[in-house]
């Protein structure tokens, strides 16, 4: 993982200053309530540090209210000569980039017109057991969430005719990250999928071809499709929100991080969080497991 602010401070000049405050934005990896800290992956903040993942104390608990992994929160960063902390943490919430404010609103009221559900479904929570599915792969085969059990698996949403580069392009390029920096732990301790929402054009063909824009190694980087009902109920696990309109789809942007019992860690909305953090997220998951492991099999 990267530095540390610990790392950091040691090698700021001693200077005769009272406590500096920052404002700062970063990705929450892990909250411990009881001990009133969050592991953060922080963005840069000019001028003094650049980005990292750090721990962070609290002096309210109040500030962790509503924090898991995953959520994206800004916050008062309050540096001391041996110490730092975080202050007036607040989630910061996902802004769609569609420019009808309402247009989110209108997918999820076609959506259960559609489907005649009469109520929106309800996603998964962190920590629930996110429910065994199948998809078909690039080359037809049957693809099982639970055949990953005892991996990570990093989930995200896309569809190959998006045109906006910040949408399912910079999703997938989030794994694209992902696929490098964890070249050792793939197929063994980590899995990525990539669910189709189109599945009428996505057909496993087009996603081959699709992949090959990553270079993704289909024995650790799963693109899926399938059916559309089976497709939709993967969707609604997690919040999923599309609707076809003139040829493109509106939809919402969500990426999930599942543990090794195959339960959901974070569902990340939206794209306002970088691959490192993305990365760092999964890494503490690998390692947090991996400890977890360790003290029930010790050697």
């Amino acid at each position: 993982m990267r530095r540390t602010l610990a790392v950091l401070l040691a090698f700021l000049p001693v200077l005769s200053w009272g406590a500096k405050e920052y404002p700062a934005t970063g990705m929450v990896l892990k909250v411990d309530p009881p001990h009133r800290t969050m592991l953060v992956s922080c963005q840069s903040i000019p001028g003094f540090m650049e980005a990292m993942a750090m721990p962070l104390s609290v002096h309210d608990a109040k500030d962790l209210n509503g924090l898991a992994p995953g959520v994206v929160v800004q916050f008062t960063l309050v540096v001391e000569k041996d110490s730092s902390y975080a202050e007036r943490v607040r989630i910061q919430p996902y802004q769609s980039a569609e420019q009808d404010p309402f247009t989110a609103q209108r997918m999820k009221l076609l959506d259960r017109i559609t489907n005649g559900s009469g109520a929106a479904s309800k996603s998964l929570s962190p920590g629930e057991l996110v429910p065994d599915f199948t998809l078909i792969d690039t080359q037809r085969h049957p693809v099982k969430l639970s055949q990953f059990s005892g991996k990570v698996v990093a989930l995200n949403f896309i569809y190959t005719s998006c045109a906006l580069p910040n949408f399912c392009y910079r999703i997938s390029n989030n794994f694209g990250v992902l696929q490098k920096r964890f070249k050792e732990q793939l197929g063994h301790d980590l899995v990525l999928i990539t669910v189709t929402f189109d599945p009428e054009r996505d057909e496993p063909e087009v996603l081959a071809h699709y992949a090959q824009t990553w270079h993704a190694n289909p024995a650790t980087w799963h693109f899926l499709t399938g059916p559309t009902p089976d497709v939709r109920r993967v969707t609604e696990l997690f919040g999923m929100d599309f609707f076809p309109d003139e040829e493109l789809m509106n939809h919402s942007l969500h990426t999930a991080v599942i543990n090794r019992e195959r339960k959901l860690v974070a569902n990340i909305e939206g794209n306002q969080y970088s691959a490192e953090q993305l990365g760092d997220l999964v890494e503490t998951v690998l390692a947090g497991q991996q400890k977890r492991q360790a003290s029930i099999d010790p050697k």
